[in-house]
């Protein structure tokens, strides 16, 4: 079930809702238990069972961790490591059994050998998303970083909270666990929820969605022109962000919806004026992970240089393949971390030279910055290294520069008109997102009247208003484009 179709829109969300605000505050929980399991077992029972078996191994080494890690340390380190392994166990071999073998497979053909048979297993959905946060979980409780004794429906509903089960955010137990033992939204909380799930549905629907066929068209050509090329590599990066983000939008209005806060995840990230700067503000969920659970237990920046700048190219690596089982995952991940470890190295360079750190030129380091991410979503979004150094190519000149007849007649005109909204959209000009201490986004309105005063809040209270209802008509029509073609997949849902 995904959150743009008619069956969630007008079905599971409604009833969901009504049950949810009608039962006592202290049943609540169960109740949305028990409608995240629908959520996810609505694509396929079997994989809901070893959803249910994930969380129950989970909670069970959680509380092993917790009861012997004063008294039994080196048993709570076990439990520890066997609940983390068996997450990583799954993660492993519904996820990249395939490529292992695949890879093995051209190996041994190269050396004349014979192939293994491919067990051809299906990716459950959301399984990158559920286990991380498994892990974070165990992890947390042997740090003594998060509530413990908590009921299993507690953590059960927050490794299953339906909102971002399937794409994220990423959470941490820590932040959900005092909502779920109270979710009693307020009005207010309902109401923004509700505009906000509204706002990336059209985001969705009307950009993501109308940009994709240009997207298809562009990658599938096998010569494509400068034109060809770099039209389809800005038609992704459009296309991706407002995928993503219109998901994140949907997850956060929908725990509004219900009582429960979920921080961001973006914040304007192609406006970075450095790849540091836009791992800082893309998929902010997966970063903060990343740093916590990986780059920090490899040593971080506190062992010498050359460590860490190895600790930042692993990571990366780490992270591009959790993407995806694809070496172009592999490769974009290796590339992301070779550009962090140039620009750490470049600032202590200048660090040891007595300059200043690089803060002014932002008029060319967005730009430059820009680009650079581009050039890495053709691995993304390739289907192979080939078909991504067809590309590369291809924006080089090397095919020719014009428009090729080959893509002019595929090209929609809603999605050209929808790619030039989005970037518009991407590159307006607007104030910082403010965030309070716990990584919540402060409201326009309130961070406006903190800032310049109670009349300066009142007019960003005014603009919101009217961007909301502004929203409402966009919503109309984007449901209307669901009812009348098929509902589209969100990209992050293959990770």
């Amino acid at each position: 079930m995904v959150f743009t179709s008619a069956a969630f829109l007008f079905l599971f969300l409604p009833a969901f809702l009504a049950v949810f605000h009608a039962l006592p505050v202290r049943t609540r929980p169960w109740w949305l238990l028990l409608a995240s399991y629908a959520f996810y077992g609505w694509w396929r029972l079997d994989f809901l069972a070893l959803f249910v078996g994930s969380t129950v191994a989970a909670f069970a080494a959680g509380r092993l961790v917790a009861r012997w890690r004063e008294s039994r340390p080196a048993g709570a380190r076990w439990a520890l490591g066997i609940g983390v392994g068996l997450q990583l166990l799954a993660l492993a071999y519904f996820k990249y059994a395939d490529f292992g073998i695949e890879s093995l497979n051209a190996l041994l053909t190269t050396f004349g050998g014979r192939g293994i048979p491919l067990p051809d297993v299906i990716l459950p959905i959301g399984i990158s998303f559920y286990v991380f946060q498994s892990i974070s979980y165990l992890v947390d409780l042997w740090r003594r970083d998060g509530p413990e004794g908590a009921r299993f429906v507690h953590v059960a509903a927050y490794i299953a909270l339906f909102p971002q089960l399937i794409a994220g955010p990423i959470l941490r137990f820590k932040h959900v666990a005092p909502q779920l033992l109270r979710p009693v939204p307020s009005w207010r909380s309902f109401g923004e929820g509700a505009r906000r799930f509204m706002l990336g549905f059209t985001k969705k629907v009307l950009i993501a969605d109308a940009v994709a066929p240009v997207v298809e068209a562009s990658f599938a050509l096998s010569s494509p022109t400068a034109t060809d090329a770099w039209l389809g590599t800005i038609a992704f990066t459009v296309q991706l962000y407002f995928d993503f983000v219109g998901y994140s939008d949907m997850a956060i209005g929908l725990g509004g919806m219900i009582g429960i806060r979920i921080r961001e995840n973006f914040d304007r990230p192609y406006l970075s004026a450095s790849i540091t700067e836009f791992w800082r503000r893309w998929h902010m969920s997966l970063s903060r992970w990343l740093r916590e659970y990986l780059y920090f237990p490899l040593g971080g920046n506190r062992l010498g240089r050359r460590r860490t700048y190895a600790n930042l190219a692993t990571v990366m690596v780490l992270g591009g393949i959790w993407h995806g089982a694809a070496w172009t995952f592999a490769v974009w991940g290796a590339y992301h971390g070779a550009l962090l470890a140039l620009e750490r190295m470049l600032g202590e360079r200048r660090e040891a030279r007595g300059l200043p750190a690089r803060g002014g030129a932002r008029a060319w380091r967005v730009p430059a910055t820009f680009l650079l991410v581009m050039l890495g979503w053709v691995l993304f979004r390739a289907d192979g290294i080939g078909q991504a150094w067809t590309m590369l190519l291809g924006m080089a000149f090397v095919h020719g520069a014009g428009l090729s007849a080959e893509l002019a007649w595929q090209l929609p005109n809603r999605g050209l008109a929808s790619l030039l909204v989005g970037l518009v959209v991407i590159f307006w000009p607007a104030a910082r997102t403010r965030y309070d201490d716990a990584g919540y986004r402060v409201p326009a309105w309130r961070a406006a009247r903190d800032a310049s005063g109670r009349v300066s809040g009142a007019l960003a209270a005014a603009r919101e208003r009217a961007t909301d209802w502004g929203i409402m008509p966009l919503f109309a029509l984007s449901i209307l484009r669901t009812l009348a073609d098929t509902a589209s997949p969100f990209l992050y849902f293959q990770f």
